[in-house]
């Protein structure tokens, strides 16, 4: 399915109902997100492990990146291979909440992939957009292009605008 900018969708979606649907896009974040902004992170406790390439933030973690911010009760970094200043990927495991702009989502599990910019929710996912909400199984967010593609028992909420 084509990336749709969310008034496309919300129209097609008050003209079929809100019925439930494999797989369905809207907009995430007002746009695209600086995914080349430095990623600051923040924990309670950071265990790293050299070896393997990883670090393991456990603990009110908050990660930022840009305007962006996602929190989880455990976060794993796994850096580039052969370079540890460059955070190839991170899991948020427990509690995830991502806030980009006025946009939030909630998960059990996220997955970021930095290069390719795109953020991988899954468990119980809601996303909400102002009054608009929609939850689903996953939720795959792609930071470069501000949209979000939901499936897997996919329901929305579309409020009418307000005058």
């Amino acid at each position: 399915m084509q990336a749709a900018l969310f008034p496309a969708l919300a129209l097609t979606l008050c003209l079929i109902g809100a019925a439930p649907l494999s797989a369905q896009v809207m907009g995430f974040g007002g746009g695209g997100a600086d995914t080349d902004a430095p990623v600051e992170l923040s924990a309670d406790n950071l265990t790293v492990n050299r070896s393997s390439g990883e670090a393991e933030f456990s603990g009110n973690v908050i990660i930022g990146q840009g305007e962006m911010r996602l929190s989880a009760d455990q976060v794993l970094v796994r850096y580039a291979e052969g370079d540890t200043s460059r955070i190839d990927s991170l899991q948020a495991i427990g509690n995830v909440t991502l806030v980009n702009g006025e946009d939030a989502a909630e998960a059990n599990e996220a997955v970021y992939e930095v290069e390719a910019g795109n953020i991988t929710l899954t468990g119980e996912v809601l996303l909400t957009q102002g009054e608009n909400i929609m939850s689903g199984d996953s939720i795959v967010v792609n930071l470069s292009d501000g949209t979000a593609q939901a499936s897997g028992r996919v329901r929305t909420v579309l409020q009418p605008g307000r005058d």
